[in-house]
């Protein structure tokens, strides 16, 4: 009885909804590059609000190299408007649209996005790299971004830049968790909806695990995701059939190699949470209830 779950306080501050920009601030990567090499009144460079943009397409499909004008969380008009190029950009295809709003903070302040998740943006200020998923996706995908990147609202960001535990969720173990605190949308084939609260925070990672074990996960995650990429971005190989070469048609096809690496992580998670290798499913999902229990008592499971 899943329901039984609760938020456990040692999840919290980890995982986060992506920016919400509402309106046109993403541009391609061409036009980016005109804003980069675009001269400032001040002398100040354009990279300070122009950067790479991702949403859920660019991981379960190819990366479209998207940009995007990103003006933070506070900056008042005055100072975004020394951006030029990138300022008068917004003004034309944003604030048009975004003086119509009815809410009167999204009208007033039509150069920022309506959501640029503060939060999340200070937890990852000091990493060189973050943690992403879709919201809604057929697999439960993790990959990782460059520093610097921003995240669309359509995938959750998480502030860790480690190995282990990229490990701990790309395993069938939280994956099967996801599956049963996820709400499904339609068929199972469409996939199943990610939250930060109702599916992380619920989600109990392992009880401080060994060295070893913890090594032995990040060592199973680095080898999954070299070999990934590998396929991703091999040499040599014609546009037509790069273009096939997606992490979405990759855990379609589920080659031997990709079966044997997920394999090799999930019993270094099975370690690391001192379990027998494998069990069931049920056996899964009634451990880490037990473990989410034991542990709960601070939160109460919200939606959000």
């Amino acid at each position: 009885d899943l329901t039984r779950a609760r938020r456990l306080e040692g999840n919290r501050g980890i995982a986060f909804m992506g920016d919400t920009k509402g309106g046109q601030f993403d541009i391609t990567r061409e036009v980016a590059q005109m804003m980069l090499a675009s001269p400032n009144p001040d002398g100040r460079s354009n990279a300070g609000v122009v950067v790479p943009w991702v949403n859920g397409l660019d991981i379960t499909r190819r990366p479209r190299h998207m940009w995007i004008v990103d003006f933070g969380v506070s900056t008042p008009l005055g100072e975004a408007s020394l951006y030029e190029a990138p300022f008068e950009y917004v003004k034309e295809h944003v604030q048009p649209i975004r003086a119509t709003n009815k809410r009167a903070s999204y009208a007033e302040r039509w150069w920022l996005h309506v959501e640029p998740r503060p939060e999340m943006r200070r937890k990852l200020a000091p990493l060189r790299r973050f943690l992403v998923t879709p919201n809604v996706t057929k697999h439960r995908l993790f990959a990782w971004l460059p520093a610097g990147t921003l995240a669309d609202h359509q995938l959750i960001v998480f502030a860790r830049d480690d190995d282990y535990f990229f490990g701990v969720l790309h395993s069938s173990v939280h994956e099967l968790w996801a599956r049963g605190m996820g709400t499904q949308l339609r068929e199972v084939e469409s996939g199943f909806r990610y939250t930060p609260t109702t599916t992380f925070e619920t989600f109990p990672m392992p009880d401080k695990p060994s060295p070893e074990a913890t090594a032995e996960v990040g060592s199973a995650a680095q080898a999954l995701d070299r070999l990934r990429n590998g396929w991703l971005n091999p040499e040599n190989i014609d546009g037509k059939e790069l273009a096939k070469r997606t992490l979405t048609n990759l855990y379609n096809q589920r080659p031997t190699w990709l079966d044997q690496a997920h394999e090799r992580l999930d019993r270094a998670v099975y370690a690391a949470y001192d379990w027998e290798y494998p069990l069931s499913d049920d056996e899964v999902l009634t451990q880490l209830l037990e473990l989410n229990v034991a542990r709960s008592g601070e939160l109460t499971l919200t939606q959000t």
